[in-house]
């Protein structure tokens, strides 16, 4: 093959490395873009916060008005300051007295005083874990060296949820290596005062076991205790399976009867464990408010999500008193930089809050009356109304969150299918799951709804969804099926 040079000409589209920076922008949340103003304000001297910083705000009005064209309004700066509280400094101190007897930052521990290590007085949220929490108490009974070994594998094999994750002989043969004499029946003594520790039914083997230990604690004349523990003895398939008509047959128990024993089983708790493991919590921070004022529907950004930057003209300037061509361009090359940087935050900011102000627009049922009234909207919909494309919406609304008078929602909640209803319109998803949610919170626990039922009720009301849709949508929403939700109470 004979090699050969040809010369063409094409048009490529290729993405500059702001453009690229001003995508990747928009597509971070809350606290991914502080980490990378933060980055960015540690790597580029150039660049510094405004301290001076006011929130950036729309009305629908102007939504409206200007077609899917935003403009900023201005509004009033937001003032904040700490009070301090100033304490009165004598003029002159008693003369058998110093500066560190009047005001004293710490106390001395006493002499004498208990030291940590013997000191297991539980003063309130101290414990980090439900083993933690055990180990306190184990720590404060009369267990001898080789129980305490003992206690400590039990409390070691319990899960979150309070349950005893291996079997008795596993914990023998772990204590066995320090104290070989160790029995079965010690193992069982020991895991029977384990067990009622605080919250009771702790290391428990089973459900059964776990809710009968706490049934023991309670008084003797506690009412229908005696035909409680006998249903959660003999009869605990049938009463998870809810068949309560074979579990009266069985039991011998009448309907009145029945009813008392569910109500005394909703005290206990079966698992034990969740009360007292404190899970952290998660914040969100918003990105946008929504807010009503003056009979108008505002969108505003959420100044403390995102700072203001500025360039600091001082470093600028000296980019023309720099005696060496090096200097000058590095203080011109971060200038750019921090200039660019600026440009793709003002430019994410303007792109959500056009992004918001169009959901919000076609929303705007949803909240003045609940989510009942939500309205079908795909992405399509809100690319055509603020002109740019289903991709730049999707970034958008990915991890950004929008606070409500209803309360914190992502802004990709507000985009759901459409089902037909009979005439001729359309009824979101969300507002179907909403339904369902009503229709299950308001039926009889004696005769719970089915998912066929459900789907006539709706039907009634114009909206044509099939059986496997609601049954779909209410798994989506953890809501058992029929058999499950059924109750005597």
């Amino acid at each position: 093959m004979k090699q050969s040079l040809q010369l063409k000409l094409g048009q490529q589209l290729t993405m500059t490395p702001q453009l690229q920076q001003a995508i990747r922008l928009l597509q971070l949340s809350s606290l991914d873009l502080q980490q990378e103003i933060q980055d960015a304000l540690d790597s580029n001297p150039l660049l510094e916060t405004d301290a001076e910083d006011e929130p950036h705000s729309e009305s629908l009005d102007d939504f409206q008005q200007q077609e899917g064209d935003n403009s900023t309004a201005d509004s009033s700066d937001m003032e904040t300051s700490d009070a301090l509280g100033q304490q009165d400094i004598p003029q002159d101190l008693p003369t058998d007295s110093s500066w560190d007897d009047v005001y004293s930052a710490s106390t001395a521990p006493a002499k004498g005083s208990v030291s940590s290590d013997e000191d297991y007085v539980y003063q309130g949220e101290t414990s980090e874990s439900l083993q933690d929490y055990l180990i306190w108490q184990m720590q404060l009974s009369h267990f001898s060296d080789e129980d305490e070994a003992i206690a400590q594998a039990i409390i070691d094999a319990v899960d979150d949820a309070g349950y005893l994750t291996i079997d008795l002989d596993e914990v023998q043969a772990a204590v066995q290596k320090d104290y070989p004499e160790v029995t079965d029946a010690e193992v069982c003594m020991v895991l029977k005062r384990v067990q009622r520790f605080d919250p009771v039914g702790v290391a428990a083997r089973s459900v059964s076991e776990c809710l009968l230990i706490q049934l023991t604690q309670l008084p003797e004349d506690t009412p229908m205790r005696a035909e409680t523990m006998m249903v959660i003895r003999d009869h605990l398939d049938l009463l998870a399976s809810r068949d309560y008509r074979t579990l009266a047959r069985k039991s011998k128990l009448k309907e009145d009867q029945l009813r008392e024993v569910m109500r005394l089983m909703h005290r206990l708790h079966p698992r034990p464990g969740e009360t007292v493991v404190q899970r952290e919590s998660e914040y969100v921070i918003p990105d946008v408010s929504v807010f009503k004022h003056q009979g108008r529907w505002v969108v505003e950004l959420n100044p403390d999500s995102v700072p203001k930057l500025r360039v600091n003209e001082e470093y600028a300037a000296l980019s023309k008193q720099a005696k060496r061509s090096e200097d000058s361009d590095y203080i011109k090359q971060h200038m750019q930089d921090a200039r660019w940087f600026i440009k793709s935050i003002e430019s994410r900011n303007e792109t959500l809050l056009k992004v918001t102000n169009a959901i919000v627009h076609r929303q705007q049922a949803f909240f003045e009356q609940g989510e009942e009234a939500m309205k079908p909207m795909v992405l399509n919909d809100i690319a055509d109304a603020i002109d740019m494309h289903e991709s730049t919406v999707s970034r958008v609304t990915t991890q950004k969150f929008m606070h409500t008078p209803r309360g914190i929602f992502e802004l990709k909640y507000f985009f759901s299918s459409h089902v037909s209803t009979e005439d001729g319109g359309e009824c979101s998803s969300t507002a179907i799951r909403a339904l369902i949610r009503k229709l299950v919170a308001t039926e009889n626990p004696a005769k719970p709804l089915s998912d066929s039922k459900i789907a006539e009720l709706m039907a009634e009301q114009g909206i044509q969804v099939a059986r496997r849709t609601i049954a779909k949508y209410r798994e989506s929403l953890n809501i058992p099926p029929s058999n499950q939700r059924k109750s005597l109470l």
